[in-house]
């Protein structure tokens, strides 16, 4: 119900915008700012979905954005709207819209688990885009008959089923035992997971090109409707052929996924997209629109679902709700900036000139498949790790006790340093993106066959939080370590770093422990 008072809105914002301006920048605009804040604002947006509780933080989203509904609905109601006060308006539930989804995303695979993940996530583009087969053509409807005030209120009501969901809902949260991370320290541990997770960078990199160019369609179809004098009824008609096709993609994907790898799959999706707003560029005729449009449903939905799941998949559950953020920092991104761009280039030009060139683009998108294909294999097991245990310490370490220094001893045969240098690679960037500093891997020059590990966490409290972030496709490295290196190895050495210049106390004193596990 809540999607079908947003797709009621979106109709009757885009179509209020053609009334009032005549510019094709303004109604593209509307586009740009409903997606612009949540590339601004889903990092910070991510942090809180991961450090509080989601279903607190949805709630509090939901609401904010019935105030603004509301607030839409007065102002339009009372006669003020102008084009820089819609567009305002949008970005208000842009915001709200940026807070929500992360949390919203990550919630799913809390109630549901990674094995039926992929599902879910179909069934939550599902309960969209069914109502956005229909939504659209009943906001049209309702602007036709009476007017964007009544659509604007629908809008708002619709709201309040889901906040008494949200209200109701009661979910198991697990607790770390740890304090909460900072806000400022969680946006820059999810980034450095993120740049340090090459499947990750992938799926954004591709995202930011699927957004950019395919937005065209959803961006400039109001301005090609009232082109082609099909009326709102008509521009709601288009819009709900492309929801029609995008829930058939959606009960089509895993048909395809099963029999396609997830590039071959992105590939072919950017093309039918491509193939689909170029048709729509190439004939004036509605009914012909509205029979291309569900291909690029169709194909919207089968790759940002794909994308989604791919995201949630290559990240543990700590991070994940950054991890998506930032996927939809790349894809919200590429659409607002997508929609300025194709709005512009359509003013300065003419609607099909612009359709076409993003198809070219589109095509790019596919090719770019060649240098950053997607993961075609989710084996990694991204379970917490439990096998660790928290050392014994003889000094009265506090929290913010630190900087860490952990170091790791091995003894490496010769005829393993091959290998033993390639467990290496991946350990470094599992330490780096996991929370670790200043890591460096020395020889020893008196004895060739010992190798020392070194990096450092700030403070101890980031050490325990370090050490939780282990999975147990990370601890499956250190038992290939332990396979390389000689018997007696590895050994761990812990301590805090000191600082000479000050009075030394208990807490800043070097730390020894005679070697234990593999840290």
């Amino acid at each position: 119900m809540s999607n079908f008072g947003a797709l009621i809105q979106a109709v009757s914002a885009a179509w209020l915008m053609t009334t009032i301006s005549s510019s094709a920048t303004a109604v593209a605009l509307v586009q740009a700012s409903t997606t612009l804040p949540i590339m601004i604002f889903s990092l910070v947006s991510g942090a809180i979905a991961d450090g509080y509780d989601r279903r607190r933080v949805i709630m509090i989203a939901q609401a904010f954005m019935f105030a603004v509904s509301l607030a839409l609905v007065a102002v339009t109601w009372a006669g003020l709207m102008t084009p820089a006060i819609l567009l305002v308006f949008t970005f208000l539930i842009g915001c709200g819209t940026a807070l929500n989804n992360p949390s919203w995303q990550a919630s799913i695979g809390d109630i549901v688990g990674k094995e039926r993940l992929g599902q879910a996530v179909l069934l939550n583009s599902v309960s969209f885009n069914v109502v956005r087969s229909v939504g659209p053509a009943v906001g049209g409807a309702i602007i036709a008959a009476a007017g964007s005030v009544a659509a604007f209120g629908v809008n708002a009501l619709t709201y309040l089923p889901l906040l008494i969901v949200l209200f109701l809902w009661r979910p198991v949260i697990a607790s770390s035992g740890l304090p909460r991370e900072p806000l400022h320290t969680a946006m820059t541990s999810g980034m450095r997971y993120v740049l340090l997770s090459p499947e990750i960078t992938r799926v954004m990199l591709r995202a930011f090109l699927f957004g950019i160019s395919t937005v065209v369609v959803l961006s400039l179809l109001p301005l090609y409707a009232s082109q082609a004098k099909a009326g709102a009824l008509g521009y709601g008609l288009m819009l709900g052929a492309f929801g029609g096709g995008a829930v058939a993609g959606a009960f089509g994907s895993t048909w395809l996924r099963a029999r396609l790898t997830p590039e071959r799959l992105v590939r072919t999706t950017f093309v039918v997209f491509a193939a689909s707003a170029a048709v729509i560029g190439l004939s004036p005729v509605i009914w012909v629109a509205i029979l291309a449009l569900p291909f690029g449903g169709a194909a919207w939905v089968v790759t940002l679902s794909l994308f989604n799941t791919t995201v949630q998949l290559s990240s543990p559950r700590w991070v994940v709700g950054r991890a998506l953020s930032l996927y939809q920092m790349a894809t919200f991104g590429g659409m607002a900036l997508g929609a300025w761009a194709w709005g512009s280039l359509a003013e300065a030009a003419t609607v099909p000139t612009a359709l076409l060139v993003a198809s070219v683009v589109m095509l790019l998108g596919s090719s770019a498949g060649i240098v950053y294909p997607l993961p075609e294999r989710f084996d990694d097991d991204l379970d917490p790790h439990d096998g660790w245990r928290r050392p014994k310490v003889e000094l009265d370490l506090l929290p913010r006790s630190g900087p860490i220094s952990i170091s790791v001893d091995y003894e490496i045969d010769d005829d393993a340093l091959d290998a033993f240098l390639d467990v290496m690679r991946e350990r470094r960037r599992i330490r780096l993106r996991n929370g670790a500093h200043s890591w460096v891997l020395t020889q020893n020059l008196e004895n060739h066959r010992l190798w020392q590990e070194t990096f450092k966490v700030p403070t101890w409290t980031e050490y325990l939080r370090y050490q939780s972030r282990t999975t147990q496709a990370d601890a499956e490295v250190t038992r290939r370590l332990r396979q390389i290196a000689s018997a007696s190895t590895p050994s761990v050495q812990r301590a805090v770093v000191r600082d000479p210049m000050r009075t030394a106390t208990r807490n800043e004193a070097s730390a020894y422990h005679p070697p234990i596990d593999i840290a």
